[in-house]
């Protein structure tokens, strides 16, 4: 009985070991750097030892404020504008989202203006996701004062407690991170500070409900459209275009696919790992229509 209460006390230490997440890494007095393209939640910073990253900051969402030309920035914006109910401010439909890039320029001063300043980073180099040409890495900025931006931006009303999350640098767990950062949001519309001064409070419900509505139909529309159960196709042979008919993989990412399976075979979905940028997310999505070479 000791014996068997060892081994199960071994093997669940095993498998929560292999559960905890990557640790995060400290890069101290990194430095801003000012780029065109940079806003409140995405920016440009280089370490003391010279490297440089583009930084995603955890569990916030400012608003877009680069969407000339980019329709999915336009939809990603206006889905913004509807949570915050700010759809219908000002005249029309245009003087609305100058209002809503404003709000969304204040935020990048507010981020730029806070990173003068030596910082903090800590960061597991997890892909941050958005454009795949554009490598984004999620993490978490200490002030020179100690404080954390991504929840003074919610404070400030010039974002919104929403997106990936992960353990603090003090340890904070994902839960109370999340906890607290909603806090913030409540703490900052009950203030009307930052983008929820505009807020029409009457119809918001409408706008989230439109919006709603607008995310369920396009997931009626991806599954109606997305391959069928049976397909299958084996990512080492497929062609880009085969590749490109899975839910998730754009033309980038089937030719990254395809350069990486050059240098060796994948013999397991997780081996898609291997490919630069490849979401996590998407390799659960895709893995029912993979097959793959018998070992």
């Amino acid at each position: 009985m000791r014996i068997f209460l060892s081994l199960a006390l071994w093997f669940s230490c095993l498998l929560s070991a292999a559960a905890a997440p990557k640790p995060l890494e400290k890069f101290e007095g990194c430095t801003f750097l000012a780029v065109r393209w940079a806003d409140g939640d995405s920016f440009r910073v280089k370490t003391a030892a010279g490297d440089e990253h583009t930084i995603r900051l955890y569990g916030v969402d400012c608003l877009e404020l680069h969407v000339e030309d980019n329709e999915r920035n336009l939809d990603r914006l206006r889905e913004q504008r509807r949570y915050f109910g700010i759809s219908e401010a000002g005249k029309d439909d245009k003087e609305s989202i100058r209002i809503a890039l404003d709000l969304a320029k204040q935020a990048a001063k507010f981020t730029a203006e806070k990173l003068q300043q030596p910082f903090t980073l800590h960061t597991r180099f997890a892909d941050g996701g958005g454009d795949p040409d554009f490598k984004r890495i999620y993490g978490y900025i200490t002030l020179s004062d100690g404080k954390d931006l991504g929840a003074l931006l919610v404070q400030q009303g010039l974002a919104r407690a929403q997106g990936v999350v992960s353990t603090m640098p003090d340890g904070t767990s994902v839960v109370e991170v999340r906890g607290m950062l909603d806090d913030l949001e409540i703490q900052a519309l009950k203030k009307d500070r930052g983008i929820w001064a505009k807020t029409n409070w009457e119809t918001l419900p409408e706008e989230r409900r439109l919006q709603r509505r607008e995310n369920a139909e396009a997931k009626i529309a991806e599954e109606l459209n997305g391959p069928g159960a049976d397909f299958k196709i084996d990512p080492n042979k497929a062609t880009k275009e085969e590749l490109m008919d899975l839910d998730g993989i754009g033309e980038i990412l089937a030719g990254r696919i395809i350069e990486e399976r050059k240098k060796a075979p994948f013999l397991k979905a997780e081996d898609l790992l291997r490919v630069e940028q490849m979401p996590q997310g998407t390799i659960e999505k895709i893995k029912p229509h993979l097959r793959f070479p018998r070992p």
